[in-house]
C-alpha cells in the first residue's frame, strides 16, 4: 500500500527554504542551498535516485505549484500527476514535460493521488500542506534531508502543528544526513 511521504530538506536551523520567497527566487534566498547534496555523489546520489524512483503522484500546495511550475517546466517529476490542494479550483493543466496537474481539496487531492501513484507513494511539496496533512492524520512518513547550511530565518515545515515520529532504519551520512521518520 502506498504512503503519503513528506520528503523535504532541511536547513540545521529547521527552515525549507530561505527568507524572501518570490518568483524569481521560489526557495527564497540562499534556499537552492538546500538541494546542493542532490547533485551529489555516493549516498547522496542514491538517496536522490529512490527519491525519484518512489514517487507515483505528488501534492502540492497552491503556493509551491505558483511558484515551482516556470523553473519545473511542468509538474516537479515528468509526466507524474500532481495534485494541488486549493480552495481555486480550476480545470486540470498538462505540464509541459507530460504531467497533469490537477486542482481540489485537501482530502479530496490526497485520495485521486493516491489511487494515481498505484503501488507508489505519494510525495509531498509545501511546508505549509505538509502541516496540514499532519493535522488530518493523513501524512504518513517524513523523509528529511538535512542539508549543511544555516539560513538564519525562512519557511518552518509544519509551523504551528504538532506530532511525534518514530526513527525508520539508519541516518545515511552523505553531504546531508538524511533521516526517514514513521508519523505516529
Amino acid at each position: 500500500m502506498n504512503k503519503v511521504v513528506l520528503d523535504v530538506s532541511m536547513s540545521l536551523d529547521g527552515f525549507t527554504a530561505g527568507p524572501d520567497v518570490r518568483a524569481e527566487e521560489p526557495m527564497g534566498d540562499g534556499g537552492e542551498r538546500l538541494h546542493e547534496w542532490m547533485a551529489g555523489t555516493g549516498p547522496d546520489a542514491r538517496v536522490f535516485e529512490e527519491v525519484n524512483a518512489r514517487g507515483g503522484a505528488a501534492v502540492i500546495g497552491r503556493r509551491t505549484f505558483d511558484l515551482g511550475l516556470r523553473p519545473w517546466g511542468g509538474t516537479p517529476w515528468p509526466g507524474v500527476p500532481s495534485f494541488v490542494i486549493t480552495h481555486r479550483t480550476r480545470e486540470d493543466l498538462l505540464g509541459d514535460n507530460g504531467g497533469t496537474f490537477a486542482f481540489d481539496g485537501l482530502e479530496a487531492s490526497v485520495r485521486r493521488a493516491k489511487d494515481a501513484a498505484g503501488d507508489k507513494d505519494v510525495l509531498v511539496l509545501g511546508a505549509d500542506v505538509a502541516g496540514q496533512l499532519l493535522a488530518a492524520g493523513l501524512l504518513d512518513e517524513v523523509c528529511l534531508h538535512l542539508a549543511p547550511v544555516v539560513l538564519g530565518r525562512g519557511t518552518s515545515v509544519f509551523a504551528g502543528h504538532l506530532g511525534e515520529f518514530v526513527l525508520q532504519g539508519e541516518p545515511v551520512a552523505g553531504v546531508a544526513t538524511h533521516l526517514r521518520y514513521r508519523v505516529r
